[in-house]
């Protein structure tokens, strides 16, 4: 399947990308892959990240969360994971959560965390808050555009200045008894 028109970032730099329903494709048909090599290490594959939610500008990657019962399985991704060209980023550095990217300039990038956990919960809510909500999707939005202008060559400096604005998010939509977005 193509994605070198839909996708791909090059490294530390920041562009967005006008939403287009091909990422759901690229997403559905990039999940059957990773369910396949992952078997039965895999509980769930979710789209997350801005390419998940129609209408929003993003970065043309895929943002993809594998849930794993236990997170001391996740290193046992990683042989299956390169089979079909994903690279573990031990450098990533971000707690409790395995990342694999694809591609130099990056395409996808795989989350692997516990199912349920707090990370899980944490990409779903949200997803799920901005897939509901148009005024809170927009105000994401302008968030991001103007980040991406203060922030062209700096992914990890955009990154974090979204963090405020998404644990603002996540702490204030509505839960189930789980704890899981409703």
């Amino acid at each position: 399947m193509e994605t070198s028109t839909e996708l791909g970032l090059v490294q530390e730099s920041v562009q967005l990308r006008d939403y287009t329903s091909r990422w759901a494709e690229l997403y559905t048909h990039e999940a059957q892959r990773i369910r396949v090599v992952l078997g039965g290490l895999l509980v769930d594959v979710q789209h997350v990240g801005s390419t998940a939610i129609p209408g929003l500008k993003a970065k043309p990657i895929l943002d993809i969360a594998v849930g794993i019962r236990r997170l001391e399985d996740a290193l046992q991704c990683q042989a299956p994971l390169t089979t079909i060209g994903y690279e573990y980023a031990h450098w990533a550095g971000i707690e409790h959560n395995y990342v694999f990217g694809k591609g130099i300039a990056r395409t996808h990038l795989i989350h692997v965390v516990e199912f349920d956990g707090v990370l899980w919960r944490n990409y779903l809510t949200f997803r799920n808050a901005l897939r509901a909500n148009a005024d809170l999707r927009q105000e994401y939005e302008l968030l991001k555009i103007g980040l991406a202008h203060q922030f062209p060559d700096n992914r990890g400096a955009y990154t974090s200045a979204k963090s405020r604005f998404i644990q603002d998010v996540i702490a204030t939509s509505p839960k189930d008894a789980s704890g899981a977005s409703m």
